[in-house]
């Protein structure tokens, strides 16, 4: 049997000012359309509407009736975020959810989305417990709602939207096959959002209940009133085809604010950063992810728009580590101008678990990793920090720099006989300057800032060639390897192009 829930927010812009701004909760707030002394108020919270505060009013008017008022402009930023948000809450317990359609006329200002409902009773214990952790879910992540389980997606909502006029935010409403007819029938017409043509009509008709429009032919209502009204009919009567809820397909969440006025000092920045984070971060713990890596969207008050991403060592829910990977990004490179809009987004990741090695002490906290990585290219700057990769280039010292990733699952094994004396050449970048002199076309004494002294031993040269068609990347060097009496051992080059002398190596 098909079971669809509904989790539906009345007044989506009051609740999206609320959610980005906890201190205002309590307080005559009124959110307008627009800037400016010409504005009008879209929602008012029930403080503001017991001083007398209404939607439709002017901002003029409304102060005049509530001198305490605090107005906000609607931003359509914070009910993008606030509706994903409601998506997030619905996919915590279903793997089935979508959004529904915006509301028109005095339902405008709602947000709703349905989930499948069917496995409710077995992760919840019944569909009223199912209902009742949507509500407390969505509490958690600053989105009072109501929720009602119904046959058919249209039920479903409609029985939400009548849950939300008459009763308290948090409510439930769960309705049976054989309880359907009896809640339609004394609800008024208007609920189902009819165009004007058809709502005049019914209104000639005698019609404003719903259980007067079911008990009609339903022939003569599509003679009198046209092929409109039967999908309405359909729609109550639970007749109308509605396809399967999508599974979700996109793991990517933002969160996104615009700025009363623009902020140039980092604090306050900083201060913003902690609120999206905090939100961002609820999030992804109602779908079990953790943070992959973040993009940061910095919008400037000269126009311009700054787009950064930041990588992560391990998906995290630690917002400490992001706000201070955020800080210190920051820090090394400050926007060129003052910013009025900041925006996160991250694609969730599965949290990742660490096996631990039996024989070996257990390594940093992936959070506490990327942490230290953080500090480290701010300190040593960016693309300086990381891990080398072999880079596509001719030249034998050529090497990239790529983020560093400690391999998962690796598991140390210990060696059944014990190693021997390994000699490994540790590279100089640079490569020291020196001076050689020669013997028959050998190094016979160096000095340099590595090693100096008579060339005891000396093995080449070998010689490395390539990139001759480009006078800038080409190469030709002449390879030793020399040691001297000082004791040490070390790689000497010469560049045939330059015509000098290096140590570019020494054996350890």
């Amino acid at each position: 049997m098909v079971r669809i829930g509904c989790l539906l927010v009345p007044d989506l812009p009051l609740v999206a000012e609320l959610r980005a701004h906890p201190e205002l909760d309590g307080l005559p707030l009124a959110v307008l359309s627009e800037p400016g002394a010409r504005a009008t108020v879209l929602a008012a919270s029930p403080e503001a509407v017991r001083a007398g505060v209404h939607p439709g009013q002017s901002l003029l008017h409304a102060r005049a009736v509530c001198a305490e008022l605090r107005v906000r402009t609607a931003s359509p930023a914070l009910e993008r975020a606030a509706q994903r948000a409601l998506l997030d809450v619905a996919l915590s317990a279903s793997p089935r959810a979508a959004a529904s359609p915006s509301g028109t006329g005095a339902h405008g200002g709602e947000a709703s989305v349905l989930l499948d409902a069917a496995g409710g009773t077995t992760l919840f214990g019944s569909e009223a417990g199912l209902a009742g952790a949507l509500t407390a879910r969505g509490a958690a992540v600053g989105l009072p709602a109501v929720a009602s389980v119904a046959s058919s997606r249209f039920l479903a909502r409609l029985a939400a939207r009548c849950l939300a006029i008459e009763a308290e935010r948090g409510s439930v409403r769960v309705l049976t096959p054989d309880q359907e007819a009896d809640f339609l029938a004394p609800l008024p017409v208007d609920l189902l959002d009819p165009d004007d043509a058809l709502a005049e009509a019914l209104t000639r008709l005698g019609i404003h209940r719903l259980g007067q429009l079911l008990a009609l032919p339903r022939r003569a209502l599509a003679t009198r009133l046209g092929p409109g009204v039967q999908r309405l009919v359909a729609r109550l009567r639970g007749e109308e085809h509605e396809p399967l809820l999508p599974p979700p397909r996109d793991r990517r969440l933002s969160e996104a604010i615009e700025l009363e006025a623009p902020v140039e000092r980092l604090e306050p920045l900083a201060f913003v950063l902690r609120g999206l984070l905090a939100r961002l971060l609820a999030r992804l713990s109602l779908r079990s992810l953790a943070c992959g890596e973040l993009d940061l969207t910095l919008a400037l008050a000269d126009g311009g728009r700054e787009t950064r991403r930041l990588g992560l060592a391990a998906p995290t829910l630690d917002a400490r580590v992001l706000l201070r990977r955020l800080r210190f990004a920051l820090e090394s490179a400050p926007p060129p101008a003052a910013v009025e809009g900041v925006g996160l987004a991250t694609e969730g990741q599965p949290l990742r678990g660490d096996q631990l090695d039996l024989f070996r002490p257990a390594g940093p906290a992936p959070a506490e990793l990327d942490a230290l990585l953080a500090e480290l290219e701010a300190l040593c700057g960016p693309g300086r920090v990381g891990s080398p990769r072999v880079a596509d280039d001719l030249r034998p010292d050529a090497f990239d720099m790529g983020g560093f990733r400690p391999a998962a699952g690796c598991l140390a094994t210990l060696p059944s006989d014990p190693p021997g004396p390994r000699l490994a050449a540790r590279a100089l970048r640079p490569p020291v300057p020196a001076e050689v002199r020669l013997r028959s076309g050998r190094p016979r004494w160096l000095r340099s800032a590595v090693a100096n002294g008579e060339v005891v031993h000396c093995a080449g040269p070998w010689r490395t060639a390539g990139g001759w068609w480009c006078a800038e990347t080409g190469f030709d060097f002449d390879h030793f390897d020399v040691q001297t009496s000082d004791g040490l051992l070390v790689r000497l080059r010469c560049d045939r192009r330059r015509h000098a002398w290096q140590v570019d190596a020494v054996y350890d």
